[in-house]
This record gives structure tokens, sequence and C-alpha cells, in this order.
């Protein structure tokens, strides 16, 4: 069996040659870039299976190269690896289109849950995907070419995005709590903060709700988690 390619692009040599270990370790074959420029030409040439992309790199900065790569690019898992911690990096590289992001310092078994989580909902992990069309509103969203459109305003969807509308579908009317979102989208067991959820909802509103400050469609429920209605 192939193995899955995993590009890494962090400009510490010693945390690259650390995570290159762990990732060879695991049996992944793994590509590595030190900075934003190398990261977007490997990319383009390799066509990883995931991308875990450092933000602060010289040359191109991880949102520059995410930002680049999901004009290009809206299927390709990406997890952001950022040491600040600060709430408004993780945010903006959620917008941007980054699938997760790990903040440094973290453990191995973390990072390697993350990865594990984010390839399973990958491009090609299941070919029994439902491909269909999903339509509520005046919202339109296809699954085949990760693109929606809501009235006249088009944009494109990720992975994570595309799973929480598929979820979020399929039990219309149901509060839905974030651990068990969580466990449907991100993975059983997954290890993060129910804070990623709530950025990944506050982006997917921006794209879905005319008013995202008012939601119709994706409702919190307090003390739960989100109720879905088309």
């Amino acid at each position: 069996m192939m193995k899955q390619r995993i590009l890494v692009a962090e400009d510490d040599a010693a945390i690259l040659t650390g995570l290159v270990d762990l990732l060879e370790g695991e049996g992944f074959a793994v590509e590595r870039a030190l900075d934003g420029a190398a990261a977007l030409a490997c990319w383009s040439q390799k066509k990883p299976d995931l991308i875990l992309l450092d933000v602060m790199m010289p040359e191109k900065n991880g949102f520059d190269v995410c930002r680049e790569i999901r004009r290009r690019d809206a299927v390709t898992p990406v997890i952001m690896l950022t040491a600040k911690g600060e709430e408004i990096d993780k945010v903006v590289g959620l917008e941007l289109g980054a699938d997760d992001y790990v903040v440094k310092p973290f453990g191995a078994n973390e990072l390697l849950a993350r990865i594990r989580a984010v390839l399973r909902r990958g491009r090609g992990t299941s070919a029994s995907r439902d491909d269909r069309p999903i339509e509520f509103g005046d919202v339109r969203v296809d699954p085949r070419t990760m693109k929606g459109q809501r009235g006249d305003t088009t944009f494109d969807v990720s992975p994570r995005e595309l799973g929480l509308l598929r979820l979020f579908a399929s039990r219309e009317g149901e509060a839905l709590d974030r651990v068990t979102i969580l466990d449907e989208v991100w993975g059983i067991k997954y290890e993060g903060t129910t804070r990623t959820l709530d950025q990944h909802v506050a982006g997917l509103r921006k794209k879905v709700e005319h008013d995202p400050a008012h939601p119709r469609h994706i409702t919190t429920v307090h003390g739960v988690g989100y109720r879905f209605s088309s």
C-alpha cells in the first residue's frame, strides 16, 4: 500500500527534524520545507495528502501559504502549527481554510491523533461518501467541487466545513452537543478543545448565513452545542 505523504513546513531545523523522525517512524512519507516559498513549491510538485504548516516562517508566513493553497486546492487537509497560542492566530488560520491547529509545545500523541483524524476525513478516504449537494434556504453546497452558493455569492468550503454541514443536515432539528459533533466530524475521542468547533462554526456562518450575528440555519443551543434548521 502506498504511504500517505505529509508535507512539513517548519523553519526551526531542530523541530523539523523531530517531526520528520516522528512521522516517518509512524509509516508516513515526509516532505520538508524550511520556509513558505519552499512549502508552496513542494505542495505544487508533490501533492501531499496533508500539510503541517508553521505560522511563523520566512519568505511567506503560514497564513499566506494557506491562503494561496486554498485558492487552488479546497481539499488537501492543512494543520497549522503555532507557538503563540493566541486566539486571533487560530481564528485567522481557520478562516483561511485550515482544518485544525496545534499549539506548540505539543505532545507526539496529540499531534498524531490530530493528523489521523484529519486524514480519515481528507480526500479519497471514503469511497462511499455522499456527494449529493447539500441544500437549505438559498444555499447550495456541492461536495464534488467543494464550492457553495448563497444567493449570488459563491464560496469555497473546507473538508471540515463540509463534514459539519453533512452532519447538521442529517440531524436537522436536533440539539447536538459539542462533544458529539467533534467525535463525528473531527474523529472519535478528539483530544482538542471545543473552541476549535466554535471557530469553525463561526467561519461557516459567515458563508451560509445572511446575518452571521443572528443566524437562521446554525443556531447556538446554550450550554449544549448547536441546532441546524433548513
